[in-house]
């Protein structure tokens, strides 16, 4: 590893890896909870309740984050918009089990505008967050997430554990546009 010390760079390595790590942790955990919550309700376990709880927590902690960053004012709007997402997909999942094709519809429809709120909202606040790049990426989010329930729901295990490797991958690669794009703006 190379001595920052000396050449002064070691407080921005810092917070550069902290940022990536920070943001790397709350796009791995949003995607094991919610799996966690898909099995959960999939399976009808007395954990749901907990479970839930603690997926919602995740976008609390994504606003601690961002607070450093953009403001109270900001933070709020961004967790509001990623709790919005969590409780459409919970609807959209409550709405295939039951096999109500109508309520799944509404709620998928629901789904894409939020995630269009939040690829508008994100690149209003940071000039290297690109709007359509954002949209791309919580789509090809929402599309492995619903297939993820899919799966679940039909009794196809085996699949949907396979799927999650790309569910942990693509998580990443959201993560780590939300860093750079914070490391790029800060100047770190």
């Amino acid at each position: 590893m190379p001595n920052y010390r000396r050449n002064g760079n070691q407080n921005n390595y810092q917070r550069r890896c902290h940022i990536i790590n920070t943001f790397r942790k709350l796009w791995e955990q949003h995607g094991l909870w919610t799996r966690s919550f898909i099995v959960s309700t999939a399976h009808n376990l007395p954990d749901l309740d907990l479970v839930t709880k603690r997926l919602l927590r995740n976008p609390t902690d994504f606003a601690t984050e961002l607070r450093k960053y953009y403001g109270a004012d900001k933070a709020k709007q961004f967790e509001k918009l990623l709790a919005d997402h969590l409780k459409i997909g919970a609807q959209l999942v409550n709405a295939a089990k039951k096999g109500d094709a109508n309520a799944a519809n509404v709620a998928r429809k629901k789904w894409y505008q939020n995630a269009d709120q939040i690829a508008a909202f994100l690149a209003s606040i940071n000039p290297h967050w690109d709007e359509k790049d954002w949209q791309a990426m919580l789509y090809e989010h929402l599309r492995l997430v619903e297939e993820e329930a899919t799966l679940r729901l039909t009794g196809k295990y085996a699949a949907d554990i396979a799927l999650y490797d790309e569910i942990e991958d693509q998580a990443l690669e959201m993560a780590d546009m939300m860093a750079n794009g914070i490391i790029k703006q800060f100047r770190m």
